[in-house]
């Protein structure tokens, strides 16, 4: 209340009084006082609600007081949230029509999945239509199993790649992200191209590789018959044909695992899966890591469970299992202890090859999967490495819906961990403890040898 409403209260109450005073009805003189400005006040009220309700169509109301305050701050915020509304609104646009010029088919959809809104190459690269489409549910409008089970499940940040279902060959990669309050992301790129270029690149690594295997096995042949009859060849030839021979060994065994490797991206999942005994499969690793070590004299510590078997393939397991192990051989200095354990747990099985030998710098650790990469490349060539074997670890290990994982720090060595789920998993009728400390019983831990 304003000082000029306390005061034309004040003003009515005292003429109540003496008016009331005079005639000798004081109360009934009081109570009309009081009655009509109830009345002022409610006529001032009714006036500023229409003006509040109907704005558009009426002029702001003049009242006094306290009225007036009211009428002009609401006329402030009102303006204040016109310019709002309005800045909001230019966002918004410009939002829609950054997404509508995205390449990318772009769905924003809500917990249940029903399509909220979508950009113009959605009608392209998913049929899906805006605002035609709207309120549907995207598993309604797409008929894909992998595509229904990928929505419902809703793991942010998780890929699935899908057939185009408005372009013959094309494939897409989609992105399920949190958007907002309780909405979805759902974005989907063409990656057929990709694909392509990675298909002829494999292709061509492996015709290559294929072409060039026999004449590098000539030359080994060659190279193998005149070293084998070095005392008939001048004494400048021999370190000349040594080297020749170390490079061509080098050469064949980066043949034969490019090939390898061309074998395993073929498919995705191993074909006709068969029991697996890792136990043994690693008793028999460790042996020729031994031999490999020679003269370094490693100590290993194996720690099995000879009742866990895995359904897939000896040779790809074989491979992806020496390779852990014999690159810890080759980066751990002479003496040093390599640890291999073969276990189960609620997870699955696990594979878990430590070391304490060199380590790897974090900035290398999601690399070193990749073909031909070398954290240490130096290092690697000095110890006859040709940058593939974890990119066949990784490789076997999808092939058997398994992960790799590898944790390291520089100085102090490397953990790299293989996961296997439970479904392809096989417990063994019957488990008998080895009798070899590095076959020890399911229960106890093999201590290093």
């Amino acid at each position: 209340m304003t000082r000029g409403d306390i005061g034309r209260l004040s003003l009515l109450l005292l003429l109540a009084v003496v008016v009331g005073l005079l005639v000798g009805q004081f109360w009934a003189t009081l109570a009309v006082c009081l009655l009509g400005y109830i009345g002022w006040l409610h006529r001032h009220l009714y006036q500023l609600l229409v003006w509040l309700r109907h704005s558009k169509n009426h002029e702001p109301p003049e009242p006094a007081g306290v009225f007036l305050e009211l009428a002009r701050e609401i006329d402030y915020l009102r303006e204040r949230h016109k310019k709002r509304k309005k800045k909001l609104a230019n966002y918004l646009r410009q939002f829609q029509q950054a997404t509508r010029a995205l390449p990318d088919a772009t769905v924003v959809l809500d917990l249940s999945g029903a399509v909220m809104w979508a950009n113009e190459a959605s009608a392209q690269a998913l049929g899906i239509r805006w605002p035609e489409d709207m309120n549907q549910r995207i598993t309604n409008l797409l008929r894909l199993p992998k595509l229904q089970e990928f929505v419902l499940g809703q793991t942010p940040g998780r890929t699935v790649e899908i057939s185009s279902p408005t372009e013959e060959n094309h494939t897409l990669s989609v992105l399920l992200a949190p958007y907002g309050k309780d909405r979805w992301l759902f974005v989907a790129r063409d990656v057929t191209q990709l694909q392509r270029a990675a298909q002829i690149r494999s292709d061509f690594v492996a015709n290559v590789s294929h072409e060039l295997r026999t004449p590098i096995t000539v030359i080994k042949g060659f190279l193998e018959a005149l070293l084998d009859q070095r005392e008939l060849a001048p004494p400048r030839w021999i370190p000349a044909l040594e080297q020749i021979s170390t490079h061509a060994d080098r050469m064949h065994a980066l043949i034969e695992e490019l090939l390898w490797l061309a074998k395993l991206e073929h498919e995705d999942l191993t074909a006709d899966p068969s029991p697996v005994a890792v136990s043994e499969l690693l008793a028999g690793i460790v042996e020729q890591a031994r031999t490999l070590s020679g003269a370094r004299e490693h100590r290993f510590s194996l720690e099995t469970d000879g009742r866990l078997q895995i359904a897939g393939t000896h040779a790809e397991l074989a491979s992806a299992f020496s390779n852990l192990v014999f690159n810890a051989v080759n980066y751990t200095p002479a003496k040093g202890l390599i640890e291999i354990r073969w276990f189960a747990d609620v997870a699955g099985a696990h594979l878990e090859v430590a070391d304490n030998g060199l380590g790897i710098g974090p900035e290398h650790i999601d690399r070193v999967t990749e073909r031909f990469y070398r954290a240490d490349a130096g290092r690697a060539r000095e110890e006859g490495g040709v940058g593939l074997g974890l990119a066949i670890v990784k490789h076997v290990l999808l092939r058997h819906t398994a992960k790799l994982s590898i944790t390291s720090t520089l100085g102090k060595g490397s953990l790299f961990r293989c996961d296997f789920p439970p479904a392809v998993v096989i417990a063994a009728p019957t488990a008998a403890p080895e009798g070899s400390p590095e076959q020890p019983s399911p229960a106890a831990a093999s201590s290093p040898i």
